[in-house]
């Protein structure tokens, strides 16, 4: 007995250990991934802050007020606002400006996806943990935003422009990181000339853009090192540099400072805030990169080293040029002690790509997100890890970011005209995010209207004032992002606008279930055998492509699914609750529907057993039904229930799976009815397509039971039967058109830009990896 007591703390102590060095690794891993782009901050700041009118103040004054502003701003924004506060706004352990609308959207019910279902509300990651719906206040604001469509549309596209923004970063990031590095050879190599390292910075953004297909897995061994040791050696050179140049910039982190340096330089000091913002660039990250990591890990290494080194590297680079201003223009580059040079400079380089490539693989998410949420085309996305979830590459995405990166290195040449463009990026994102924060502490967290708004206008404040600065600088570089955003908006909400206003042509010409079973079991056509799988966007109703086909032709397969892939605002969907089985008629006309639910962050593909897995699932919901199970979510509707099939839960199933070349012994076995013409050519077609004939074969068999319901027993052979006699998948081939009646706005709109998008992008079925043999289209003319 007392050995038992004496190991519980024993146990304790172990997994206390086991959880402290998880939560070092993971603060360890994110220095390479969250912190790259902030780390790198020290190479521009004073350059860009001194590079206007506060050129005019080259003393000692000066330069203790810009380091009071750099170090109060970077400790009240990075550290209070998103280590304290921000970092607690996760949704389901997610991040970034996507995570706050989804929240809202859900909390708030401010969505305007269109096919949400009651069910939705049901899935385990929907509400944040304690949050009771039944029980939720109303207050009047959450009424007044959820009663007007046209306040949830103007905070959709509020999100979309801050997404829009991070684009941006994706863009600027690279250019003026890289640049700004490779330029710090001129401290040495003199004869070099700005042409010739904007031309070697080019080429860097090249090779790194070149080289994003192959993923970043291969190399994040190596990120997290190049920032720790980037850091180490930024703080040590700056501790150096304070304690040899001036002592007294410590006095400097006294915001009495902040005071003196605005009465000195007045509205010159007003303006040159868009340098020093550019100090916590690279903030957001922090929250955005969040579900790679957690909260307390990225707590970690902020406070651990993150701030620390960058205080220490600031105060050292304001010391230096409190005797050296003359040599503001390439500051961190000269305040390196001559010894250490060249180390540092190949660091510095090498952290520059780190940040660059940080910044775009969060742009890669970004627009997957948009994507998800139905407000970007579809693009091909690989995902270059299979260890690591949201690991992705966009290829259309990649070189549209190298080509408008190496525009603008080629265009400005300048960093502080980068810088610009930059901060304002970043500024906008900041600012958006605060704005949101206020919605999420008020429906979310369900906390006081007052401290949301003490929280906005707190933080409001501070960023609109360095926004406001940014935006003098207008014509100096800062109209960059906001051309970039325009042009991106454009797409997106044309995009968002098209596939809405074709969801509602499909919602309001569906097929309604009164004619559908005045048809009777036959449908009044011929049911050939097979399997069809109908894809439509429609979550309830059948859709027109079905009516439209059987008019031009008059025959469809003995089993029928219609099956809808939809997003639901939520970061992740597990597996056990993806798929929303239902029937459609009575039994005997064997039509079911299929809802195969994602979450933003979900991988939306069909792999190889993707026609196993579904028909696994429509025999257990079969199984269920006829066993009166009550057992899993349902969603009532006019069709009947919608079952959740837990598809990891294979317990009581009647169906056994095996390889195609195993013995079929101990089962039943099902004639395949396609003929001999079919079978040829399907094998004449694998032949010609190595990639088909090289999938591997899972057959599906009924297992020999006697307690089984014979009709549970015919329906599940019925539709094996149809499974061996082939799949085909039928999909609406549309084209969109704006009625007659419309304005000009809309058709332009419709007819020019939604066409346009639509003929350039990637088609569903190959989105949807369907195999080509077995699609079938179905041409129709949307009127919108």
């Amino acid at each position: 007995m007392d050995q038992e007591i004496g190991s519980i703390p024993h146990d304790r102590l172990v997994n206390w250990k086991s959880d402290y060095k998880r939560l070092l690794l993971l603060a360890y891993q994110s220095f390479g991934v969250v912190y790259g782009d902030l780390s790198t901050s020290p190479i521009y700041v004073y350059a860009s802050c001194f590079a206007g009118r506060l050129n005019n103040y080259r003393d000692e004054q000066t330069v203790f007020g810009v380091f009071s502003l750099i170090f109060w701003t970077f400790t009240l924004i990075p550290l209070l606002k998103y280590v304290m506060i921000v970092l607690g706004a996760d949704d389901n352990g997610e991040g970034g400006t996507f995570a706050l609308y989804s929240l809202l959207c859900r909390h708030a019910k401010l969505s305007l996806l269109p096919n949400q279902q009651a069910a939705d509300e049901e899935l385990s990651t929907y509400y944040r943990a304690g949050y009771i719906p039944q029980i939720a206040i109303y207050s009047p604001l959450k009424r007044f935003l959820e009663k007007h469509k046209r306040l949830r549309t103007c905070l959709l596209l509020i999100v979309l422009f801050g997404a829009c923004m991070v684009i941006g970063d994706g863009v600027l990031t690279p250019a003026i990181s890289v640049l700004s590095s490779i330029s710090g050879l001129q401290v040495r190599a003199k004869k070099l000339v700005d042409g010739e390292v904007v031309i070697i910075s080019c080429v860097v953004l090249v090779g790194l853009f070149a080289l994003q297909h192959k993923g970043t897995q291969r190399v994040a061994f190596m990120f997290a090192p190049v920032v720790i040791i980037w850091l180490l050696f930024i703080a040590a050179i700056g501790l150096y540099n304070t304690i040899y140049w001036n002592p007294r910039i410590i006095h400097a982190l006294s915001p009495h400072y902040i005071v003196k340096f605005f009465e000195h330089t007045g509205k010159d000091g007003w303006i040159s805030l868009g340098g020093i913002l550019l100090s916590v660039t690279g903030t957001e990250a922090m929250f955005a990169d969040l579900g790679h990591f957690n909260e307390t890990s990225i707590r970690i290494a902020f406070v651990g080293l993150i701030y620390p080194c960058l205080v220490l590297q600031y105060m050292g680079q304001a010391a230096f040029l409190s005797k050296n201003i003359h040599d503001v223009s390439s500051s961190f580059f000269e305040s390196i002690p001559q010894s250490v040079f060249w180390p540092v400079f190949v660091i510095s380089s090498l952290a520059a790509i780190v940040a660059s490539q940080s910044v775009i693989s969060a742009t890669f998410s970004i627009v997957k997100q948009c994507h998800s949420l139905g407000c970007f085309p579809r693009v091909k996305i690989v995902h270059t890890s299979r260890w690591i979830h949201g690991r992705i590459y966009i290829p259309e995405i990649n070189w549209i970011l190298m080509v408008l990166c190496l525009s603008v290195t080629l265009g400005f040449r300048d960093t502080t005209i980068i810088g610009n463009a930059y901060g304002i990026a970043s500024m906008t994102v900041m600012f958006i995010t605060t704005w949101l924060m206020a919605l999420v502490i008020i429906f979310v967290w369900q906390n006081s209207v007052i401290f949301a708004l003490l929280f906005l206008i707190f933080f409001g404040s501070i960023e609109g004032a360095y926004l406001s600065s940014s935006l003098i600088k207008f014509t100096q570089g800062g109209w960059v992002p906001f051309v970039l955003s325009f042009i991106f908006m454009v797409i997106m909400y044309v995009w968002h606008y098209g596939t809405h206003e074709k969801y509602l042509f499909n919602l309001q010409n569906k097929v309604s279930m009164k004619w559908i079973l005045t048809l009777g079991p036959s449908l009044g056509i011929v049911r050939v055998p097979g399997m069809g799988f109908i894809y439509t966007e429609l979550a309830t109703g059948v859709p027109s492509i079905f009516s439209h086909f059987v008019t031009n032709l008059p025959a469809f397969h003995q089993v029928l699914v219609f099956v809808c892939m939809k997003s639901v605002p939520v970061p992740y969907i597990p597996p056990d609750e993806q798929y929303l089985i239902g029937r459609i008629g009575p039994r005997t006309y064997r039509m079911y529907r299929c809802i195969i639910r994602y979450g933003y962050k979900d991988v939306q593909k069909v792999e190889d057993n993707f026609e196993n897995q579904l028909i696994l699932s429509i025999a257990k919901f079969i199984q269920m039904e006829g066993e009166g199970s009550s057992t899993g979510s349902y969603d009532s509707s006019p069709e009947g229930r919608m079952v959740v099939i837990r598809t990891t839960d294979t317990s009581g199933t009647r169906l056994v799976t095996r390889d195609a070349d195993e013995s079929e012994c101990n089962s039943t076995p099902i004639r395949s009815s396609k003929s001999v013409t079919l079978q040829s050519l399907q094998s004449l077609y694998e032949e010609e397509s190595p990639h088909v004939s090289h999938r591997h074969r899972v057959q599906i068999e009924l297992s020999e039971t006697e307690d089984i319901n014979c009709e549970v027993k015919e329906e599940l052979m019925a539709l094996l039967e149809a499974k061996q006699a082939g799949v085909a998948y039928i999909m609406g081939h549309s084209y969109v058109k704006a009625r007659k009646t419309s304005s000009f706005m809309k058709k332009i709109a419709i007819d020019v830009a939604y066409s346009f998008l639509r003929k350039n992008c990637r088609g569903p079925a190959v989105a949807l990896n369907i195999p080509h043999i077995s699609l079938i289209e179905v041409g129709m003319i949307y009127h919108v």
